[in-house]
């Protein structure tokens, strides 16, 4: 379709391919907002109140995006205790693959949408296991450049998927934008994906 029916409130070029997947057509609206994480805030909480920022900072931004629906995503990963965001520099992305070599960690990612008053989230929450991994692999890895984008130093739909055992959850999730989530929220806001020739404005 033509006609952009969303705001995505993000830059990221994993979620516009999967908002491309399903059919979805968008205008892209990054915005910049404080990430830090509170003290003892947990993982859900953390992306949730992110994913929401951000879109509510680019329904403001596009100026109240013209009556569409803004949607914003937040990912994290997580092992234990231990919250990874996007690694600084290739030796901090270095530390973040040594900590989830032969671990399984979860990734959590939420989703928010923001349409005038209206405001709703969802989360997508999935485990996800690294075989052992050697200091010769992970140097290379990061010497592609693919880390440093990315929660947890890694993107699973690039070279990284070859230190993936298993994945108990969403892949597109794990990729930064939990489809079916996605989907849920759009059907919420009036927008089915699945309707006869795609996506479509109510009324």
């Amino acid at each position: 379709m033509n006609q952009e029916l969303i705001v995505l409130a993000s830059a990221s070029p994993r979620r516009r391919q999967l908002l491309d997947q399903i059919g979805v057509a968008f205008q892209v609206q990054p915005v910049a907002v404080d990430e830090s994480r509170f003290d003892k805030e947990a993982p859900a909480d953390f992306v949730r109140r992110i994913a929401l920022a951000k879109a509510t900072d680019a329904w403001r931004v596009a100026d109240g995006a013209a009556g569409r629906l803004v949607i914003g995503a937040d990912t994290t990963v997580s092992l234990g205790e231990t919250v990874l965001g996007k690694p600084r520099d290739e030796e901090e992305a270095r530390g973040m693959l040594r900590t989830l070599s032969g671990q399984t960690h979860d990734v959590t990612t939420a989703v928010a949408a923001v349409q005038e008053a209206e405001r709703a989230v969802r989360v997508s929450s999935s485990k996800v296991t690294f075989r052992a991994l050697t200091a010769a692999e992970i140097a290379a890895y990061v010497l592609t450049g693919e880390p440093l984008d990315k929660a947890g130093a890694y993107g699973i739909q690039g070279l990284a998927a070859v230190f993936v055992e298993r994945l108990e959850g969403s892949y597109s999730g794990v990729m930064g934008l939990p489809l079916f989530e996605t989907a849920g929220l759009l059907r919420d806001f009036g927008l089915d994906v699945l309707s006869a020739g795609g996506p479509r404005i109510p009324g």
